[in-house]
């Protein structure tokens, strides 16, 4: 039997295990671009249950605990690994409905509710994926179970069951095999499985890196809202590792005197083969200089830590927007999810009332959706997603949202959105609106430009690391060297005989000579009844973002 105390207890511990592991969850993407963030989105998450299960008392019930938990999963949910997460969890709070404690029978009923629905929740389910760990570890604790079955030893059962069916992803997913990797959502449900577990042995709550029985933390310190403690002396956040040169002595403590002397913040962590290293500086130069006499450097990191402290600042005042009546005279309204200034400035002059800031590699929570909605005055909110890993997030923000009516456009890319902003008609109906939106989305071709993060075989291409991707309406259509060839090249490809309009967005890593290079040289191989705008959008990730109508 477990009491809410255990169960809360078991919640932060997976929080904390799967932060812990984010990084090797991310890197399991197949898919080569550098967006790797499902580690990252399922820890996101759940730590956003961990913040309110910390605030519970220790004798609340198991119901109470549950019914925290699947809430603030819910409107913390990012990505589509992150909203499964919650939706497994929401199935979970229902099976413990009611209940002060909870036996072996309880988790294992809680746990089928919570596989259902998710399931329910993906218009298409595939196997090979975090949905078939999540399922067949169910089935096999239900298939398992006795009257005298344990808490703790169902517990382990179904992470043993979860790591083999996380094993034999590979076989049900090609693409997966072909990658050499097993499914990175999996592998975060394992992990939050793995977590729970120890809480259940009688092991205890599983640290975050860097506190008790953890790795040195590297981050700059937040507090619970998310804004940086205190002022920031040094500008650069330094990381790194050295592998230790095994013919000299040094002592990795006079590296830690070197770096406190220019700088704050140092942490020093060796062993017999590494030393890891971090530290705030101005001059993180110096920093690596001298770790270069203790040996080979890997693994360098280097942020802003002020243009981070910005960036904060921005996401801070986005989330909190005030929410505001419906106003009976605005009949419509709009939410996009975009990043880049350029693109989102796009967004705004084509009337969208709020942009949410996120994309590729930060997806927003279903709450920064929600906050969005509720501060349009609209009795019918539009949500254009713009992104397919952002879907799932904003449709659960349409079913929470009780105030307005929500209707979200599954639009896929920028262009997509952009298209169907420009097919709004004001003076048709909702209904008839929702039809034409999605059907602009569909006619618009996008093309996306950016580079692979790691050597891959994806979808049929040999794929080196640093290589230029070209991407057609989302799947890898070849790789290239150079980015003006990889422009015209992809242009092509995405014209038909009835295109009339290309549109290039440029991104935040492409100066504006390169830009217009890119331009010239797209216009040179364009027929003469295609029309050619260049904008500058900003974006992160991608070099270049191609639209043709």
């Amino acid at each position: 039997m477990i009491s809410g105390r255990d169960l809360r207890d078991a919640m932060i511990s997976a929080a904390n295990n799967i932060t812990n592991q984010k990084q090797q969850v991310d890197a399991m993407n197949v898919f080569p671009v550098p967006d790797g963030d499902t580690g990252t989105n399922m820890s996101m998450t759940i730590n956003a249950a961990k913040r309110e299960l910390e605030g519970l008392a220790d004798d609340a019930t198991v119901a109470e605990v549950s019914k925290t938990a699947s809430s603030a999963l819910l409107r913390g949910a990012r990505g589509n690994s992150g909203v499964i997460t919650s939706l497994l969890f929401r199935g979970f709070s229902k099976g413990l409905k009611g209940k002060e404690t909870a036996e072996a029978d309880d988790l294992i009923n809680a746990l089928s509710i919570g596989v259902e629905s998710a399931y329910k929740a993906v218009m298409k389910p595939t196997e090979g994926t975090m949905l078939t760990v999540a399922r067949v570890s169910a089935e096999t604790i239900k298939a398992g179970y006795t009257e005298d079955t344990t808490v703790a030893a169902m517990w382990d059962q179904l992470v043993a069951a979860a790591r083999d069916a996380l094993a034999k992803t590979p076989e049900q997913l090609p693409v997966l095999k072909k990658a050499g990797v097993v499914d990175a959502g999996g592998a975060g449900l394992v992990c939050i499985f793995e977590g729970m577990q120890s809480v259940f042995a009688g092991n205890g709550v599983i640290q975050p890196a860097g506190q008790e029985g953890g790795e040195g933390a590297i981050h700059v310190d937040v507090n619970a809202a998310g804004e940086y403690e205190g002022d920031i002396t040094f500008t650069y956040c330094t990381e790194f590792i050295v592998i230790k040169n095994k013919e000299t002595s040094k002592d990795p403590l006079t590296l830690r005197a070197y770096l406190e002397s220019i700088g704050d913040s140092a942490v020093v962590v060796d062993d017999e083969d590494i030393i890891k290293c971090h530290v705030h500086t101005d001059n993180p130069g110096k920093a690596i200089q001298k770790a270069l006499e203790y040996g080979m450097l890997t693994k360098m990191k280097i942020d802003n830590m002020r243009l981070q402290y910005e960036e904060q600042q921005k996401a801070t005042a986005a989330k909190a927007l005030n929410k505001v009546p419906v106003d009976p005279d605005i009949p419509f309204g709009f939410v996009a999810v975009a990043a880049g200034e350029g693109v989102q400035q796009l967004f705004t002059d084509l009337g969208v009332n709020h942009v949410v800031s996120g994309g590729q590699t930060m997806n927003p929570s279903t709450d920064d959706i929600i906050n969005a909605i509720e501060a349009t005055p609209s009795g019918t909110v539009f949500v254009l997603p713009n992104n397919k890993n952002i879907i799932m997030a904003a449709e659960q923000a349409a079913k929470l949202v009780k105030t307005r009516e929500v209707k979200v456009i599954p639009t896929r890319t920028i262009p997509q959105g952009l298209s169907a902003m420009l097919a709004f008609n004001g003076e048709e109906d909702a209904q008839a609106n929702v039809i034409a939106m999605g059907k602009a989305a569909e006619r618009v071709g996008t093309g996306q430009i950016t580079f692979a993060a790691r050597d891959s075989d994806y979808d049929g291409h040999k794929i080196k690391e640093g290589e230029l991707l070209a991407l057609e309406n989302g799947k890898v259509s070849f790789t290239e060297r150079d980015l003006k060839r990889c422009a015209v090249k992809l242009v092509k490809a995405l014209l038909n005989k009835d295109s009339t309009f290309v549109t290039l967005i440029y991104g935040e890593n492409v100066t504006e000579e390169q830009a217009a290079e890119l331009e010239a040289a797209v216009r040179e191989k364009l027929p003469k009844e295609v029309d050619l705008a260049l904008i500058n959008g900003g974006q992160p990730v991608y070099y270049l973002t191609i639209s043709v109508e």
